[in-house]
Parts: C-alpha cells; sequence; structure tokens
C-alpha cells in the first residue's frame, strides 16, 4: 500500500490481521517531530499518515487510498487524537544498513566497555581478576517508549511501600504460601527461619530494601504498547553497578555511527549510587561506627565488577566492607548477648546479600549461617520476610481483587498505578479454580508462563515444555509450586549482540526494563524510600527466558522514543 500523504517521507507499512492496520514511516533528516509521549485513545474514521518521530494506529483503508497528512494544524482540529511513539523496531534502520560501519564500531564498543569498567570475570578463573571480559552488551541501544519508561520510574516507590508491607504482615505471608511449602522444600526452609525469628522475637530494628521491578512493552493486544511486570526480585537484584556504566559506551557507540545528537539523548543512570544512598542509610542508623556492612557473596564470583562499584560507593564514604560467603559466616560467625553478629572478630551492621536465592547456594551449614544471620541485630538486605515477599506465589496472589487494598489501606492512587502494571496471574491450587486454568494453559500453552518458586533467571517454561510438565502435574499437588501467568508479547527489534569470542551477526530481539527501588525503615518510619535508576537488559528472541548472568541476556540502555 503506497502512503499519498504528501509529506516526503517513505513508507514501510506493514498489514495486521483484524481490524486495524500499524503503520510505521521512516523519517528524513531535519524533519520535526511531535512529542512521542502520548497513546492512542480513540481512532477516527478517517486514515492519516504519520507525522514526525511517531507512529499510529489507524481503521483500515482500501489499496491506493489516499492518507491525508497528520499536521500540528490538523492535530490541532483533532481534539480527540492522540499518538504514541512510532515503531520501536525501525529506530536504527539506516544505521543498520552500513554494515562496514557498524564492524567498526562493534570494535570501538569493545574498547569502550573495557575502558569503563563494563566487566565481568571469566568462565575459567570466576575468583580471579588477572585475565577478565567486558558484560555482554548491545551495539546499539534500544527503543523504549518514554511513556512506559516514565510510568515504570513513577510506580517504583509504590512497589517499594508495597514489598514492605508484605514482609511485616505475618498471616498474609502464612495463607499466600500455606500450599507452595507443602510441596516446595526450599521455600518451605526459608518460612521455617522467618517463624523461627518471629517466634524468638525480632532483634533487628532497621529495615533496608532493594529490589528490581521488572517489565516488559506489551504488544501483543491490539492497542498501544503497555507496562506489564514480569516480577518483582527482592533479594541479590544485579546488575545495578554495571547499568551505571553502560551508557557511556553506548553514546560512544553513537558518536562513531554519527549520530552526536542521539548520543546527547541518553539518560545519566546511576543505581549504583541509589544502592549505595541505601547502604548508607541503614548503616547510619544501625548506629555503630566501628561496624562493618558484609557483602554476603557465592563461592563463583564473575559479577564481581557490578558488586565492586556499589562497594566502592561505600568506601568513599569511609564505610569498611567485607566480602563472605555463607561458610564463613558458619565458620567465623557469632551473636553476643545483644545478638549483635560478629564475622571473624568485626560487627557487622548490614549484610547485603549477593547470593542465597536458590537452593543450590545452600547446604545444611550455609542452612545454620543463614539463621544466625537472621537471628542477628544486623540489618539485612534483604531480611527473610522480604525474600519471601518476593516469590512468584506471593506476585499471584496480589493480582486477586481487593488484595492491594487490603495491604496498602489509604493509597487508592498506588494501589491504580500497581495495578496497571499487572498481567493475568492464575493460581494452580489444588481445587476448581486451580483445574480450569491448568486444563486452559494445556489447550493453550502458547498463551501462558509457567513460573515456580525460583530466582536467578532460567526457571520458566514455555509452549510444548509447559504443556508436558503440566500434563504430568496436573492431578497432583506439587503444581501448587508453580504459578501461571498471561506470556506478554513485546515488539522484537534488530540489534547486535556483543559477547566475548562470538561472531558479529544481526539478532532479532526483545528488552526488559528494570527499575531499582530502595526503601529504609526504622521501626514502623519509613525513612527512605526512591527509585534507584533502571536496568535494560535485551537477549534474542529464540531464547525464552534468562538474564545476562545465565548467559542469555545482555546490557542495554534505554532510547527514549
Amino acid at each position: 500500500m503506497k502512503c499519498k500523504g504528501g509529506c516526503g517521507m517513505r513508507a514501510a507499512c506493514r498489514v495486521q490481521k483484524g481490524y486495524r492496520q500499524r503503520w510505521g514511516c521512516e523519517l528524513q533528516e531535519g524533519k520535526s517531530r511531535l512529542d512521542a509521549s502520548y497513546g492512542v485513545q480513540r481512532l477516527s474514521a478517517e486514515a492519516w499518515c504519520p507525522w514526525g518521530d511517531v507512529g499510529c494506529w489507524v481503521p483500515p483503508v482500501g489499496p491506493g487510498q489516499a492518507l491525508p497528512l497528520l499536521t500540528p494544524a490538523r492535530a490541532a482540529q483533532w481534539p480527540w487524537l492522540t499518538l504514541w511513539p512510532r515503531s520501536m523496531a525501525g529506530l536504527w534502520d539506516v544505521v543498520l544498513r552500513d554494515e562496514a560501519a557498524l564492524r567498526q564500531a562493534a570494535v570501538v564498543a569493545v574498547d569502550a566497555a573495557l575502558l569503563e569498567g563494563v566487566l565481568m570475570r571469566t568462565d575459567a578463573e570466576p575468583n580471579a581478576s588477572e585475565v577478565v571480559s567486558y558484560a555482554p552488551f548491545t551495539l546499539l541501544p534500544s527503543a523504549v517508549p518514554r511513556a512506559l519508561f516514565e510510568q515504570a520510574y513513577a510506580v517504583q516507590r509504590d512497589f517499594n511501600l508495597l514489598v514492605d508491607a508484605i514482609s511485616r504482615d505475618k498471616e498474609f505471608l502464612e495463607h499466600t504460601l500455606a500450599s507452595t511449602i507443602k510441596v516446595d522444600d526450599f521455600t518451605a526452609r526459608l518460612f521455617r527461619i522467618h517463624q523461627q525469628v518471629l517466634e524468638e522475637g525480632l532483634a533487628q530494628s532497621v529495615f533496608l530494601g532493594i529490589n528490581r521491578s521488572d517489565y516488559m512493552f506489551d504488544c501483543g493486544a491490539a492497542s498501544p504498547p503497555a507496562l506489564k511486570q514480569i516480577e518483582i526480585n527482592t533479594i541479590a537484584a544485579s546488575f545495578g553497578g554495571l547499568a551505571s556504566r553502560t551508557a557511556a559506551v553506548h553514546g560512544r557507540v553513537l558518536r562513531v555511527l554519527g549520530k552526536p545528537e542521539q548520543a546527547a539523548r541518553l539518560l545519566p543512570n546511576d543505581p549504583a549510587q541509589g544502592l549505595a544512598m541505601g547502604i548508607t542509610k541503614a548503616w547510619e542508623l544501625y548506629g555503630s561506627p566501628s561496624a562493618v556492612v558484609m557483602f554476603l557473596v557465592e563461592e563463583a564470583q564473575r559479577n564481581i565488577f557490578d558488586q565492586r562499584c556499589v562497594e566502592n560507593k561505600l568506601w568513599d564514604r569511609n564505610i569498611r566492607v567485607i566480602r563472605r560467603r555463607f561458610r564463613d559466616v558458619y565458620e567465623q560467625g557469632s551473636l553476643d548477648d545483644s545478638r549483635r553478629l560478629y564475622v571473624d572478630g568485626q560487627e557487622v551492621a548490614v549484610v547485603y546479600y549477593r547470593e542465597g536465592y536458590v537452593p543450590s547456594n545452600y547446604d545444611q551449614q550455609n542452612w545454620e549461617a543463614r539463621l544466625l544471620l537472621e537471628r542477628s541485630r544486623a540489618v539485612k538486605c534483604p531480611d527473610i520476610a522480604t525474600q519471601l515477599a518476593g516469590t512468584k506465589k506471593v506476585q499471584q496472589e496480589l493480582s486477586r481483587p481487593g488484595m492491594l487494598e487490603k495491604l496498602l489501606p489509604g493509597h487508592a492512587e498506588a494501589v491504580k498505578r500497581i495495578r496497571a502494571t499487572f498481567a493475568g496471574l492464575y493460581s494452580l491450587d489444588v481445587g476448581e479454580e486451580g483445574d480450569r486454568i491448568a486444563a486452559t494453559a494445556i489447550a493453550s500453552p502458547e498463551r501462558f508462563v509457567l513460573k515456580p518458586q525460583r530466582e536467578g533467571g532460567g526457571n520458566n517454561l514455555y509452549g510444548e515444555e509447559l504443556k508436558q510438565v503440566l500434563e504430568r502435574i496436573k492431578d497432583s499437588p506439587e503444581r501448587t509450586s508453580y504459578i501461571l501467568m498471561d506470556k506478554i508479547e513485546p515488539q522484537p527489534a534488530v540489534n547486535y549482540l556483543l559477547r566475548a569470542c562470538s561472531p558479529l551477526k544481526a539478532s532479532k530481539c526483545i528488552s526488559e526494563l528494570g527499575i531499582f527501588g530502595v526503601y529504609v525503615r526504622q521501626g514502623t518510619e519509613l525513612v527512605l524510600n526512591e527509585a534507584a535508576g533502571h536496568l535494560l537488559r535485551t537477549k534474542a528472541v529464540e531464547h525464552a527466558d534468562g538474564g545476562v548472568a545465565a548467559g542469555v541476556a545482555v546490557l542495554d540502555t534505554p532510547y527514549l522514543v
């Protein structure tokens, strides 16, 4: 179909099935643009053509039918008309045609990543830094709708409030996890420690939450893209450090490719500063200037540079940091009569978990170390109740009508903002409701994601695998260890995923936006509640699940459209 609007732009249009068509135009340099932070609220019977750096939904038009030019004057005559951003898929179409320039830019990009400190240790030497490599990242920043990006930031403080409220609601956690802990041993052991600490009485009076709420931009429905939450990570939310350094790399790439104006539009981002701010506040409220912050780390520490970014911010504030594993706590940890925590003779004010989120992190000694930490007066980030607040079963329960209102009384606007981000979430508990949704998912597995109570990426099930697992467990209580979620359908875009020792090739990709949140509570008073920065990760469409640490996704930078 040919664009006859007379705007002088080349149209690259595609027809979707149904009663709407999607139009996206590639702009000529120098064309003025409309503010792209809108969404279509209503459609006209009159067809029209994109104008500026935007796209639009239009009703069907016949072949060869003229499309009148949409100008600011015409838009002003149509007060019902609002616009949403143009197709995210075509942001760098012109750049992507020049293979030689892309290869040159990739060389510059890798050097820039090394200079900026976007680093990871290698698989071969995960506990040594003599030989390191760059963390995988995209060659080009990815398009993100400005309105959805701003929505994600705006709701983060609400999610901080919600996570804190859940962690304080003993009855809610007991009721919500009752079926899960019968069949999931890992969640059950966490829950038993939670109960034991409550029965003994909390020694901890200062609480620190560092979480990351992850989203995709759902383009599956016949409507503008929508922000939909995938999950909220309440323990060991990673890559805040390296995300603080990735925008500079993409800025360099865009300048090399002759896009200095676009490079200047990349947003500053420093999650490491925000995370360190929260840890510092908790350390101050603990009230012992000689006490240390302890990073609880994994045996294999490939992602140490991400952690060092936060650690160095604390050293800059003259806060001493030590790095210890669970086995170090088991061997060297103790509590005094006031339940102050000492590790290797040093008082610990804050325990910042960068492990402890999957069953493989624990043997019997590590479980005993975890109990020791939870019984202590030290500020745990997170305490075990907050870790339980991030389980998939809790995520599903929050979608029930009236549940958010119960947890956040008097916060009607916050509830509205949170609920707007929810995808469809469904319980698989034993009973009529669970039977019905299990049957629906077996019949239409392409519509859903099957999620176990696990963190760290690479655990979710899709398609035929989802169907096979559900058919096996549909009549078993084991199914209660999972939840179902509607599958989010983001719009793919072409990019290059740069990995060490991998050939340079174009990939069709999808992106996931994470917003870091930090809060500190002393007693019942919330003394800090902030959104602390963002993380964009991108992966090839053929990979259904998995993050950067899992070797599937790569670091990215949002380019707002």
